[in-house]
């Protein structure tokens, strides 16, 4: 476990609850956690235009919350050791997502 979680936790913040396609990044990193596949199988299970899942991709593994293993189109995703090691954080982070989201729908 990272001795020091604030760091990840500002990352899944700003990725996941701070900015547009955190629910999408976050669809990404739970579909990866169960069952690692690649962008052509995340696509389809979440049903998301492949280059979607391309560019969310590429911004998880920028920021080391998944890792890649292969090459090209057989590129299958993982998470990393210190996502894998702080999952708990991200299932908190995804959960307040999910609350603020029935919030505003029980606003309108």
């Amino acid at each position: 476990m990272i001795s020091n979680e604030q760091p990840l936790k500002q990352l899944l913040g700003w990725l996941i609850t701070g900015s547009k396609g955190g629910k999408t990044r976050a669809q990404i990193i739970e579909t990866v956690k169960t069952n690692p596949r690649n962008a052509n199988q995340i696509a389809t299970q979440l049903n998301v235009d492949y280059k979607t899942i391309r560019h969310h991709l590429t911004i998880l593994q920028k920021n080391r919350l998944i890792v890649p293993v292969g090459t090209h189109y057989s590129t299958v995703y993982f998470l990393s050791q210190p996502m894998e090691d702080n999952y708990s954080l991200f299932e908190q982070m995804a959960s307040r997502m999910d609350m603020a989201k029935t919030r505003i729908q029980l606003q309108h």
